[in-house]
């Protein structure tokens, strides 16, 4: 019974020193591709890229067959399904910029909620947790999966940085790692810190917002020139002697002018007009 208890006693203080002596499994580096940093910042992280990936293949074999079927005509179908396989770059693009404007609005109540909580004596796993049930609507489900790491793992250094992947986010990175510091050499101006950064980030979602009103007219209007003429094209597919006429080597050569003019053109329009977006270097 001694030799058990003894046993016993021995793994347990062996597992209890590899938990803190052992060097820790490093990141995986798939999540720094750009497929898993775009599905990041779209708040899909559970989707791999692989899946990303095979989702535009289909879209785009299922679009060659439906044109090629519609209009006999190759360059016309093979156009059309470069364009449906990049659909959901697109979509995602634009789900992450939404995601990224919904976040800038609502980081401001967020550290508030935070710094109320740090002000009230929570301790600060607890202030941070906290936000999964009363922060934004938009933030909680992050800060809720935070609470759940935190609770299984206990460590607060290993959940921050869990965090930080789901959020994908500059301001979050900002938050995420002064209250890394704060946690790891002591913050009593941690509450004052917090209170100045809201209201920084409240003028600059408010200046933001009236730059992007502005924008806005400009960008759609871009967005309409650019797929006018693909539109008309696509309503040609159905006039088959029409269409046909772009098989020949001439109408592969128009075809493939106008595909690079547009891209070269919307690209130049929005990086003209794109507003400085803030990078993500605590990542």
């Amino acid at each position: 019974m001694g030799a058990l208890i003894g046993l016993a006693t021995g793994l347990g203080l062996t597992l209890i020193w590899s938990a803190f002596a052992l060097p820790r499994r490093p990141r995986d580096s798939s999540r720094r591709r750009p497929g898993s940093q775009l599905l990041a910042r779209a708040g899909l992280s559970d989707v791999t890229p692989n899946g990303l990936v095979l989702l535009c293949a289909a879209l785009a074999l299922v679009t060659f067959v439906v044109i090629q079927a519609v209009s006999h005509t190759l360059p016309v179908a093979v156009v059309f399904a470069a364009m449906a396989g990049y659909l959901p770059v697109s979509v995602l693009r634009a789900r992450a910029a939404r995601r990224q404007r919904d976040f800038i609005e609502v980081w401001p109540d967020a550290v508030d909620n935070l710094a109320s909580a740090v002000r009230a004596g929570l301790s600060l796993p607890d202030a941070v947790a906290a936000l999964g049930v009363s922060g934004p609507e938009v933030l909680r489900g992050p800060f809720q999966r935070f609470a759940m790491d935190y609770q299984v793992t206990g460590r607060f250094g290993d959940s921050l940085d869990l965090l930080k992947e789901r959020l994908a986010d500059p301001v979050g990175d900002r938050v995420v790692e002064g209250l890394r510091v704060a946690r790891e050499v002591g913050g009593g101006d941690l509450g004052r810190l917090l209170r100045n950064l809201s209201g920084f980030l409240r003028d600059d979602a408010r200046t933001r917002s009236e730059l992007e009103s502005r924008q806005s007219w400009t960008i759609n209007g871009a967005r309409l020139a650019v797929g006018a003429p693909w539109a008309v094209l696509l309503l040609m597919s159905f006039q088959t002697t029409v269409i046909q006429r772009y098989a020949s080597p001439a109408g592969v050569v128009v075809l493939g002018l106008g595909a690079g003019l547009c891209v070269t053109a919307y690209r130049l329009m929005m990086r003209i007009g794109r507003l400085p977006a803030e990078r993500r270097i605590l990542a």
